[in-house]
């Protein structure tokens, strides 16, 4: 019995410790949607947001001056539930490949992607999406940007956004490619749920550390 209650309690510990880079992350991405929400004429614009189906943040794609292809890109997606209005737990993803360091020389950024419509979610979804090859992912205009906006940006499947040194702009992902983190919904939720399990079946129950997104989420995007 009391070896049970041993392998049992180091489990837990374990799930834990695993899990508190999930947390970390959902707290990263919480505080970058809201300063890049908060960046004045820079900012994503607010009706965007409140129209999103979807929204993923990615905190910190670069370190050190490597473009995003040198390593892997943390995020996270939740996703609106079109008869509450309320938003679902979050599932993790990562992202690789593209140039998005190039564009900026910056040392970190941080990425935003607003999904516009159920198309732009089925992408996201996916086992694996290539930006380019998959949809249309525009960069998305920003501050006083949005009421002169092309056809084109308005009719993408997701819009981008991206924060490097302060800076923020819209930012185009061609090249990249963004897949599910099974391994970190495991750790998560001790279930590697695939993102459509969490995102759009409500399968995953989410613990009480995800509170600090779902705020931010409700904050900007009601």
């Amino acid at each position: 019995m009391k070896t049970a209650l041993v392998i049992v309690a180091l489990s837990l510990t374990t799930l834990a410790a695993q899990s508190s880079e999930e947390v970390r992350r959902l707290t990263d991405a919480a505080v970058v949607l809201d300063e890049i929400m908060a960046a004045g004429d820079k900012a994503v614009p607010r009706a965007i947001v409140e129209k999103a189906e979807g929204i993923a943040v990615f905190p910190s794609l670069i370190k050190g001056g490597l473009v995003i292809g040198g390593q892997r890109g943390h995020g996270v997606l939740s996703v609106r539930d079109k008869k509450t209005g309320g938003w679902s737990a979050p599932a993790f993803l990562t992202i690789t490949g593209g140039s998005i360091g190039a564009q900026f020389g910056a040392q970190a950024i941080d990425l935003v992607l607003v999904v516009n419509n159920q198309r732009g979610l089925e992408q996201l979804v996916k086992n694996q999406f290539k930006v380019g090859a998959d949809a249309g992912v525009a960069a998305g205009p920003v501050g006083r940007e949005a009421s002169a906006s092309t056809d084109i940006q308005m009719r993408a499947l997701i819009l981008s956004y991206s924060r490097a040194r302060g800076l923020f702009a819209g930012v185009t992902l061609n090249g990249s490619t963004i897949r599910q983190d099974r391994d970190a919904n495991e750790r998560f939720y001790g279930t590697a749920y695939r993102t459509g399990q969490i995102v759009f079946e409500g399968l995953a129950t989410p613990p009480a550390t995800v509170a600090g997104w779902r705020d931010a989420l409700v904050k900007y995007a009601k």
